[in-house]
């Protein structure tokens, strides 16, 4: 993953609406949600959803696959592992890195 890629990547998940999706998104896994689905879990208006799901998939962090009539959005988690090992790459300074059992981050650092 590139500086740009993580930049737009953080840059989706800074605002609450997308955040909130797509961490709904990661727990419905592989199977996915349609987005009226996904907008009655979360309360939040239809159209305004659909705004947000573009933003995350134009970030390349959801996928979205048409089934029929509906729309199938899901957590592209490859490209969610990409960010995360593009932060934690040098923790630790190529240490060993365990994470806390209360997961207040890192124990060596």
């Amino acid at each position: 993953m590139t500086e740009d890629q993580t930049i737009l990547s953080l840059a989706a998940l800074a605002h609450p609406q997308r955040l909130r999706a797509f961490r709904a998104l990661v727990v419905a896994g592989h199977e996915g949600l349609t987005p009226s689905a996904l907008a009655d879990h979360l309360g939040v208006a239809r159209n305004a959803l659909s705004f947000h799901l573009k933003e995350l998939a134009h970030a390349g962090l959801v996928t979205v696959e048409q089934q029929g009539r509906n729309l199938i959005y899901r957590a592209d988690f490859p490209r969610m592992n990409d960010l995360l090992g593009y932060l934690t790459e040098h923790c630790c300074q190529d240490g060993i890195c365990e994470v806390s059992a209360n997961g207040t981050g890192c124990q060596t650092c």
